[in-house]
């Protein structure tokens, strides 16, 4: 059975977070704050719109790149946004299907053989694996809670070798909650133009940001023609199961990551693609409505794992929290699995984000404030037990 199995995708382990969303879906009374899936339902007026667009018989192949209408409003959202302007909208962005798609096309373009990819860690856990999948060296950087899981200049620098082509930025942070300043970013930048390299810049929680303005590298002097920023419906609109995403950067990149696209996928779901148009003209009030909620579980948990002595820092972005639970001498996954197996609370184990995840839980706060209050006493509960000893 092994000789019809590539080598590279069997040493590939599977997703760390899916396992523990497995045990608990079939766990009678069980909470699971493992999924980072936003509990809104889509706001109906993009609901609306893709209902609308099936009734006219919109149900055709789009281009491959994408609606037309859909790439010039991604263009206009950047800017409006942001500030970033894409001149060539229709030869600038790809629509992918979901932001894992663009991650993993946008390694396959412009990878060879040997290429080193900086990941720093912990992150999503598609990075490694794509960047693999591609043919390339992932090196891992460890982020650290001293810095608030912030990547440094310096911890560029010091993982820079001749063989680099692409880092990661992963900011706001699955699974840290972490962001990244401008002046963080400022000094980022200026270490990738030194060493010529590209930046793929993960940008898919950037509505979820709790102090100041999301800020994007591709800002920066000389950033854009260097960055490919990816960002996608998902998680700002409550679109998941929509799967839709996208790519910006430039056009000598996206040209070749729309070849793989159109081999692999033809085009995204053109029913979706309706949908986000809707939501990039009219979705911002939805979006402020969804992160004021989100902002007020986030601060009702920092101050709940405050108080019952739990050593967490203060995420201000995406939605989840990143407590340390070294003081119980377990490892990650043996917390999470005696946590769900005792008190029926499913959290993902740390470790499924990289070697230095280890020490500490993701739990997601995507989910409602009743769900949230049941899962920490639980969690109380469970802390004081091994407290006791």
């Amino acid at each position: 059975m092994r000789k019809a199995l590539s080598d590279k995708i069997v040493e590939i382990k599977p997703s760390g977070i899916r396992k523990f969303f497995d045990i608990v879906s079939e766990m009678k009374d069980a909470i699971s704050l493992g999924v980072g899936e936003p509990d809104f339902d889509t706001p109906w007026h993009i609901r609306d719109e893709g209902i609308y667009s099936l009734e006219r018989g919109r149900t055709f192949y789009t281009s491959n790149a994408g609606l037309k209408e859909l790439r010039e409003e991604i263009g206009n959202y950047l800017y409006r946004k942001q500030g970033i302007r894409y001149e060539h909208p229709l030869k600038e962005i790809l629509v992918t299907v979901g932001g894992s798609e663009a991650i993993d096309i946008g390694f396959r373009a412009m990878i060879n053989p040997g290429d080193q990819v900086l990941i720093p860690q912990p992150s999503f856990v598609s990075y490694g694996p794509c960047a693999v999948m591609a043919g390339a060296d992932p090196v891992y950087i460890p982020l650290k809670a001293e810095n608030e899981f912030r990547l440094t200049a310096e911890e560029v620098e010091a993982a820079v070798t001749d063989r680099t082509k692409i880092l990661v930025l992963p900011f706001p942070n699955n699974p840290t909650g972490a962001i990244m300043e401008r002046e963080d970013l400022e000094a980022v930048a200026e270490v990738v133009r030194k060493h010529d390299l590209y930046v793929m810049s993960d940008e898919i929680y950037s509505e979820l940001t709790y102090k100041g303005k999301h800020v994007s590298i591709a800002e920066f002097p000389g950033m854009k023609e260097r960055t490919i920023l990816i960002n996608g419906f998902s998680k700002a609109f409550a679109m998941t199961g929509w799967r839709l995403g996208y790519a910006c950067g430039p056009e000598h990149i996206i040209e070749q990551m729309t070849k793989i696209h159109q081999f692999a996928i033809m085009c995204a779901p053109t029913t979706s693609q309706y949908a986000a148009v809707e939501a990039l003209r009219n979705g911002d009030e939805d979006v402020k409505e969804m992160c004021t909620a989100y902002n007020q579980r986030r601060k009702y948990l920092v101050h709940a794992f405050r108080e019952m002595g739990l050593e967490c820092f203060e995420p201000y972005g995406a939605f989840y929290i990143f407590p340390c639970i070294r003081e119980f001498g377990m490892t990650s996954e043996e917390f999470a699995m005696r946590f769900l197996e005792e008190e029926k609370v499913a959290v993902v184990p740390g470790t499924a984000f990289g070697d230095c995840g280890e020490g500490y839980l993701r739990i997601s706060y995507a989910y409602s404030l009743e769900d949230l209050k049941t899962a920490v006493g639980r969690l109380e509960r469970f802390v004081q037990r091994l407290r006791r000893g």
